[in-house]
Order: C-alpha cells, then structure tokens, then sequence
C-alpha cells in the first residue's frame, strides 16, 4: 500500500517556461534558440546543465546564479508556474491519508519559494537544502528519511528518467513516470522507461486512483 507519495518539482509540478526564459535573456540568445538546444539536450538524455552549457561551454553554472541573484534577475515562482492539477491532486492525496512530500533538484532560494506557495504538502525541500542532488543515491537515501514509510510503501513522482525513475527504483523505491514537460514526453514510450516504472500518467489526479488499487 502506498502511504508516502514523493514528487520531483520542476516539469511534474511547475511549468518551466519562466526559467529557460530568464536564462535566454540572461545569456542574450533568443528564447527560441535556448528552447531548441533543450531539446538537444533531452533527445541526449542530458539535463538543464547540459542545455545551458550548449551556448556556454564553460559556465559555471553555481556562479551564474549568484550572478543573477545580484543583479536582481534571480529566481522567481508564483501560482502561475504550477500545473493546474497541482493544487486539487496533492490535496485530494492528503484528503486519503497519503502523506506528501516535495523533494527535488533546486537550490534552497527555489526551496523558499515553494514553501511560499503553501501547497499541500506535509514538507517542501530541495537537492540545495540536502546539499545532496538527483540521481546521486545518497538524495534518494534522504527521501526514503523524510517519507517515513518503507520503499514499496514510497512512490516517486517525476518526468526525468535519469533523474526520477532509474535512480529511484535503484533505491527500492516505487516509481512513477509523468509525460509532463520536453523530459516527459521525449522519454515516455522509451523501452528502458516502461519496463522500469510501476506506472506511467499523464496526470498528478490519476495518482489517487492508484490510491485506491
């Protein structure tokens, strides 16, 4: 029976349009062309980093943050960068009794803005508050801490494979794949990824259903 639901953040609860177009504007390449070199990256099975580093090999990457920080570009979130299911699918899983934890990839100014959403969730934490990132399996060590159930009790939710699913059924963990974001759907009717998860949705609301099975 799942008793803790685990939820990956960026591309399965929020939209990331607004942080590939600061980026864009922050390195001056049109919006369109970052976009594209996202979807490089996806089809490589790469990441955010790896996108970024394709207009700028060197980058470090911890630095250009601070870098906007300071200039007073920095990170921002608000209720418009949550998918619309956000909201009614978390809180209809607490209404079951299913406990509900936000762990993912973010630094902890990401950590801040989340808990300013007040979702419902029993914690809101990222890979910056742990210092500890996906797919290390010392992250998924922390989540397995916080979900205060055992891993076939523990059900991670998130677009990424090699970020969400694979390292999360490595620790033991439930896993389920949402087709959400360029991740999402690049890599949903992948092979390696439909026989790894436990189950594949389209939607934060059919988690209550799995509830119920």
């Amino acid at each position: 029976m799942i008793e803790t639901i685990v939820f990956d953040v960026g591309e399965t609860l929020t939209k990331d349009d607004r942080y590939w177009a600061a980026w864009a504007d922050w390195l001056q390449v049109p919006r369109h062309t970052l976009s594209a070199l996202v979807g490089a990256a996806v089809a490589q099975g790469g990441d955010a980093a790896d996108a970024l580093r394709f207009v700028s090999p060197d980058m470090d990457i911890a630095s250009a943050h601070h870098a906007r920080e300071t200039a007073g570009r920095g990170e921002h979130l608000g209720e418009t960068d949550l998918y619309a299911d956000v909201r009614p699918a978390l809180g209809g899983l607490q209404k079951l009794g299913v406990r509900v934890v936000v762990a993912g990839n973010g630094t902890p100014r990401a950590a801040e803005l989340l808990r300013d959403l007040d979702l419902p969730a029993d914690l809101v934490v990222t890979s910056g508050d742990w210092g500890v990132a996906k797919p290390d399996p010392a992250f998924f060590t922390r989540v397995l801490e916080v979900a205060q159930a055992g891993p076939q009790e523990t059900l991670y939710v998130g677009d990424h494979p090699a970020h969400d699913v694979f390292p999360a059924k490595r620790a033991g963990l439930l896993a389920a794949h949402i087709r959400r974001g360029p991740w999402g759907h690049y890599w949903a009717n992948d092979p390696a990824v439909a026989d790894a998860v436990d189950w594949r949705i389209d939607t934060l609301t059919a988690l209550a259903a799995l509830i119920d099975q």
